[in-house]
């Protein structure tokens, strides 16, 4: 069976290189979106009603704990189930659905395509069209961004999700197959959709926010240390060394433990800042910033960073595929 695995994973890759997420075909994080919003309305109620003001602190903890368990063990078994039934069924039948939920797990192209609407939109001059791709890709306000800003807010979603979108799923399907991928994609959708700091989900979206804490950990500085790699291969765009010390200085400047991980190697690799202070929801949000600024960012930037996210994607995958390879001969 692990040659089967081998043989879906890598293709799984390959069809992400080239097809990325089909708009005509429903995404599976929808449904998972869905799910987890109906969980949410069950546990601590519709948002107008405002039950989470009343309901003790400790009751909201536990909801949250509950909606993480009622999002993960779906997200992990249907999956699981389907790939059982596919590979009794035949093996290549088996292969071909491994390769397509692998394909489905990743989005590195899907985060080039709408990364290069914003670059597109500012080779060409038009600022308002460039704010409205952003903002499709980002939960900032956009409006008010110049194309230094703009260009960066797109800078930044690459590099952050070059963990979260690519490499982190990449290696839990390497480690697990497509089940624990999911597993892993269900963490991370549900905390993007609960685990912020407000009236509503400041208790109940902790144990989502940290469950994706904990799932991320090792994916994003593993995911970091490719890119560093990355830089190292890819020439005198990039610049590794100092990557690396970027790395090293600022890759805890963020809320959260992992999201500077990829940032800081993106913002050293370029020479330029990313992050700090930014406009959500109309309220401006203090943080503080990762890199130096060398240099002014520029729209250019956003391809070196896709070309930098695109490297590491690449290593990840042969690297991994290599070494289930090497397993499979062992044994």
């Amino acid at each position: 069976m692990l040659r089967f695995h081998i043989i879906g994973f890598f293709l799984g890759f390959l069809l992400d290189q080239l097809i990325g997420d089909p708009y005509a075909i429903p995404h599976p994080v929808v449904w998972i979106g869905r799910w987890i919003a109906f969980l949410e309305r069950k546990l601590l109620g519709k948002k107008e009603e405002h039950r989470e003001r009343s309901m003790p602190v400790g009751k909201q903890r536990a909801a949250g704990g509950l909606l993480v368990i009622g999002t993960t063990l779906p997200a992990l078994l249907i999956p699981a189930l389907l790939l059982l039934l596919f590979y009794r069924i035949h093996p290549i039948a088996g292969t071909a659905l491994e390769a397509w939920m692998t394909c489905q797990l990743l989005a590195a192209k899907s985060l080039r395509v709408e990364s290069m609407k914003v670059y597109d939109c500012l080779a060409a001059g038009d600022l308002p069209g460039a704010r409205n791709a952003v903002a499709m890709i980002v939960g900032r306000d956009t409006q008010s961004l110049d194309e230094a800003g703009v260009a960066r807010a797109a800078i930044e979603t690459v590099a952050e999700n070059a963990s979260d979108g690519v490499i982190a799923p990449m290696l839990y399907a390497f480690l697990g197959g497509p089940a624990l991928g999911w597993l892993y994609k269900a963490v991370n959708t549900m905390d993007s959709m609960v685990g912020y700091h407000n009236d509503r989900y400041e208790y109940f979206g902790t144990a989502a926010a940290r469950t994706d804490d904990i799932c991320n950990y090792i994916p994003a500085r593993i995911s970091a240390l490719l890119m560093i790699l990355a830089a190292r291969l890819l020439g005198p765009e990039f610049n590794a060394a100092n990557a690396w010390r970027i790395f090293r200085r600022d890759r805890y400047n963020h809320k959260s433990p992992n999201s500077a991980q990829t940032e800081s190697v993106c913002a050293g690799a370029l020479g330029i800042r990313l992050a700090g202070d930014a406009w959500y929801f109309g309220k401006l949000v203090k943080k503080p910033t990762i890199g130096d600024a060398s240099r002014e960012v520029e729209y250019e930037d956003i391809r070196r960073a896709n070309t930098l996210m695109n490297m590491a994607a690449w290593l990840g995958a042969v690297i991994m595929t290599v070494l289930l390879t090497i397993v499979m001969v062992v044994r």
